[in-house]
């Protein structure tokens, strides 16, 4: 690990290191945490930036950097105590920049938040308090002043979905046009009502605004009381519809079977799950979302389910060259597993609507 810790010095900080492990699980980024000698000092997170993904590397770490400012400057304002408990602080290099260039890879560096934990499971406790935080997160950011780019452009687009949908379909690369053709009918009957948040926007009457569009259980740290300290994995922060933390949660969090799911009996959405998610959600953001987010959060968590079975389909139709598969069905028995998902989030559309109704004065 001995190059681990030339790249840790080149970071603006004035301790020995003892060690630097790999931690965490993370699927995007190699994390590893960096031990310094000292009882009192802290300790910190080295992290690779994924470039692949996150192609423009200034603009990401730049996004991040004008949220975690914000976000403790409201935190200081509400003269809140523990505060670097209560937003990620990420450290400078030597010479002034929010990460560093080894000639090869991209790393930045943060403080380690101790005795923080992360939770997997998924219930109904743990998605209120879910919908509180995220809620909460986008309260913070409704008011920032400075613009952030997106990180991966037109990441919840559905009309770039559908229209990437319906180049594969004209290709038929590997001749399963035929064989989906049901799938692609019921997509193209909806395919207008489900390109809403963008004509919506279109005519001015839907903002965009910075969301974190990566919402899941595990994107948030706890104390060892079971208390939310902050909200992580900041790479996809960027403008966006509310719908996007809203339904991306609700996608894999009220799915009662899996993604892949080869029984569609498993599958059906939880409204369990979407009442304490939604529950937590309003009373995070009551301070700034308009009539016009708040009647659409049922579309919102229709939408999330359609849009991955477009793109799960169109990667089948491509022939598997996007989402790494384990069988050659993969993608299709996805798509039948997400648009399960779908069917049944669309069923319970009027009772959805129901709950919010009637949890408007929270």
């Amino acid at each position: 690990m001995e190059n681990l810790r030339d790249i840790v010095l080149k970071f603006n900080i004035n301790n020995d290191i003892n060690d630097v492990k790999p931690l965490g699980e993370g699927l995007i980024n190699d994390t590893y945490k960096v031990y310094v000698k000292g009882q009192d000092n802290p300790q910190y997170v080295l992290q690779r930036i994924n470039n692949a993904i996150f192609q423009d590397v200034d603009m990401l770490q730049d996004n991040i950097e004008k949220v975690t400012n914000h976000i403790r400057m409201k935190l200081i304002e509400k003269n809140e105590t523990d505060i670097d408990r209560k937003v990620l602080n990420f450290i400078k290099t030597k010479d002034g920049k929010n990460y560093y260039f080894d000639g090869e890879k991209y790393w930045r560096l943060m403080v380690f938040i101790n005795d923080s934990f992360t939770y997997q499971a998924v219930t109904p406790e743990y998605s209120y308090t879910a919908g509180l935080a995220f809620g909460e997160f986008q309260s913070m950011l409704s008011d920032i002043e400075e613009t952030l780019g997106e990180t991966i452009p037109s990441f919840h687009n559905i009309e770039l979905r559908l229209n990437q949908l319906k180049e594969a379909v004209e290709k038929d690369a590997v001749g399963r046009v035929k064989e989906v053709r049901y799938y692609l009918d019921e997509i193209e009957k909806r395919a207008e009502a489900m390109c809403l948040g963008e004509q919506l926007y279109r005519e001015g009457k839907l903002p965009k605004r910075i969301c974190h569009c990566d919402t899941k259980v595990n994107n948030m740290l706890f104390d060892k009381d079971g208390n939310v300290l902050c909200v992580i994995d900041l790479d996809t922060v960027m403008p966006s519809f509310i719908f996007s933390d809203f339904g991306d949660f609700l996608r894999s969090a009220a799915n009662t079977g899996a993604e892949d799911d080869k029984n569609l009996d498993n599958v059906d959405f939880n409204m369990e799950i979407f009442k304490a998610f939604t529950k937590g959600y309003l009373e995070g953001t009551k301070s700034f979302l308009l009539p016009v987010e708040r009647e659409n959060l049922p579309y919102a968590a229709k939408l999330f389910p359609y849009m991955q079975t477009v793109r799960f389909l169109a990667d089948y139709i491509n022939g598997d060259t996007y989402y790494k598969i384990q069988y050659p069905e993969h993608n299709l028995v996805r798509t039948k597993a997400q648009w399960k998902l779908f069917e049944c989030a669309e069923k319970k559309e009027n009772e959805m609507k129901e709950f919010i109704d009637n949890n408007l004065n929270i």
